[in-house]
C-alpha cells in the first residue's frame, strides 16, 4: 500500500485538475458582441417580454417603482433561498459598469464579470435562446431605467450548494441551446416559441425538475411543484389546458380566465407585462402552446 500511494496521489491530482478544467466558466466569444449596438425602444419590449422587472424590482413594488431594479425579492427553493440583485445601472451596487460583453456572458453564460458561475436561479438556461440583437437592445433599455444604491444581498445557500464551481457541472449537463418543443412550426408558432422558450422563459416554472434542478424536457410544461413547497404549478400542455387559442390570449393580456377566475401569485406579473406588448405576442404564445407534446 504505501509503495500505491504516490500513484494513487497522482490519480485524485489528475482527476481534481480535469474536474476544475472541466467546471470552469465558457464564456461567449468576443466576435458574439463585437460591432452590436442597442435600440432602447426596442429594447423595452424585450425587456417586459422577459419579465426582468418581475424578479429585479423590490418587493411589492408598483408602478414607476418596478423600473427600479434594485432587488431584494426571496426565491425560496429545496437549495436554499435566492436573492434577486441589484441590476439598476448604478455604477457601483448595479450592472451600470457592465460592458455589453458582460452583460452578454451573465445573461446567456450565467457568469459575472468577475468569472464567477451565477445560480441559475437566474433563467440564464432559458435566456441562452435569446437572438444577440435582443439582448444588445435589452441592455440600452435597461442604460435608461434610474440607478439604485441599493446593494445586493447574498443568497442564503448552505453546504454543498454554495460551491459556485460545482455549478459548471451543472452547466454541462443541463445548460443547452436546444429547444423544447421542435418540429414544423409556423412564423407565428416560432415566435410563440421563442417568446415562450427564450424571453418568457416559461419552461423555467412549467416544467419539472429532476433532483439536481435540471429540467424534465421530456415532460415540457407539464406542471411542476412550486419551488417554495406550496402548491404546484399548473400543467400548460394540450393534456390539461384546453382553452382555445383566443382563450389563452386572453389570459394573458387580461388575468382573466374563461371561467372568469383572476390569475394570482407571480403570475400576475406575466399578464403585467405581455398586456404591455403587443397583442399579437400573446397570440403567438397561445399558438405554440397548441403545439407541445401533451403531458400528463
Amino acid at each position: 500500500m504505501p509503495r500505491l500511494l504516490p500513484s494513487l496521489l497522482l490519480l485524485a491530482a489528475l482527476c481534481g485538475g480535469f474536474g476544475w478544467w472541466m467546471t470552469a466558466p465558457q464564456p461567449l466569444p468576443p466576435e458574439a458582441t463585437a460591432g452590436l449596438s442597442g435600440d432602447a425602444v426596442k429594447g423595452e419590449a424585450v425587456f417586459w417580454a422577459a419579465g426582468c422587472a418581475s424578479c429585479h424590482m423590490a418587493p411589492e413594488a408598483s408602478g414607476a417603482a418596478q423600473r427600479v431594479l434594485s432587488g431584494g425579492q426571496r426565491f425560496t427553493t429545496a437549495f436554499g433561498t435566492f436573492i434577486a440583485p441589484n441590476i439598476s445601472p448604478d455604477p457601483q451596487q448595479g450592472i451600470g459598469g457592465w460592458s455589453l460583453a458582460q452583460f452578454a456572458n451573465a445573461v446567456q453564460r450565467g457568469i459575472s464579470p468577475e468569472g464567477d458561475h451565477l445560480y441559475p436561479a437566474f433563467p440564464y438556461a432559458a435566456y441562452a435562446k435569446m437572438a444577440m440583437q435582443d439582448l444588445a437592445d435589452l441592455k440600452a433599455f435597461m442604460d435608461t431605467l434610474p440607478p439604485d444604491p441599493t446593494p445586493s444581498m447574498a443568497h442564503e445557500v448552505g453546504f454543498p450548494f454554495n460551491i459556485r464551481r460545482a455549478l459548471g457541472g451543472w452547466k454541462l449537463l443541463f445548460l443547452t441551446e436546444g429547444w423544447g418543443v421542435t418540429g414544423d412550426l409556423t412564423a407565428q408558432e416560432e415566435r410563440g416559441r421563442y417568446l415562450a422558450e427564450a424571453l418568457a422563459h416559461c419552461g423555467e416554472c412549467h416544467t419539472p425538475r429532476n433532483a439536481l434542478g435540471g429540467l424534465q424536457t421530456t415532460r415540457w410544461l407539464a406542471g411542476a411543484p412550486n419551488p417554495s413547497g406550496k402548491g404546484t404549478i399548473p400543467n400548460l400542455t394540450p393534456a390539461k389546458l384546453d382553452w382555445s387559442e383566443a382563450d389563452i390570449a386572453a389570459y394573458l393580456t387580461t388575468g382573466f380566465t374563461p371561467e372568469f377566475d383572476s390569475v394570482g401569485g407571480h403570475m400576475a406579473h406575466v399578464v403585467e407585462n405581455f398586456a404591455r406588448l403587443p397583442e399579437s405576442e400573446a397570440q403567438a404564445v397561445a399558438a405554440y402552446l397548441k403545439k407541445v407534446n401533451p403531458s400528463e
